[in-house]
């Protein structure tokens, strides 16, 4: 069984993300949807635990790739941060790319809107942004993935109780 965080559009303040850490532990790994502004080193850093990142339109220094495939538990996971696909008007071509990748579980971030949804039996998740809300609320969020022992996942997203 894996306990994963996953997280997006930090934009170089980290105080939420140190916080979700904190209380979220102990997480297998973290996956960091982009949006970071060259702080990876600091967030692999609080992690203590292995990292993985994809990089966003606001990461214009950045090394890591746009998209990343992982394999977890018998799971094929897309990461990207999804300005790519237009994910803030419609997520038809970001279905083609899962398609494509033959992902299960596709993990996007960019419109810092948290969203679970499942199309064509693959399961969409975008965990908001960690630290620029833009939902009703504008609380800042993130999501936890669980893999099961039976080979099942389970995906919730959480809310911080403050700004």
């Amino acid at each position: 069984m894996q306990k994963i965080l996953v997280v997006s559009d930090s934009h170089g303040k980290l105080s939420n993300l140190r916080e979700v850490i904190r209380k979220v532990r102990p997480v297998d790994r973290v996956l960091v949807l982009g949006d970071v502004e060259g702080q990876e080193g600091e967030i692999r850093a609080m992690a203590d635990c292995p990292v993985e990142f994809v990089c966003g339109n606001c990461d214009r220094m950045s090394r890591e790739p746009w998209d990343r495939v992982l394999d977890i538990e018998g799971h094929r996971v897309l990461m990207t941060h999804g300005h790519h696909y237009s994910v803030s008007r419609t997520l038809d071509r970001l279905k083609q790319a899962a398609d494509a990748e033959d992902a299960d579980l596709v993990l996007f971030g960019h419109t810092h809107t948290p969203e679970q949804v499942e199309i064509g039996g693959k399961t969409f998740l975008n965990p908001g942004s960690i630290s620029r809300p833009r939902q009703e609320g504008y609380r800042p969020s993130f999501a936890v993935v669980e893999f099961d022992d039976r080979g099942e996942v389970h995906t919730t997203i959480h809310y911080l109780n403050h700004m």
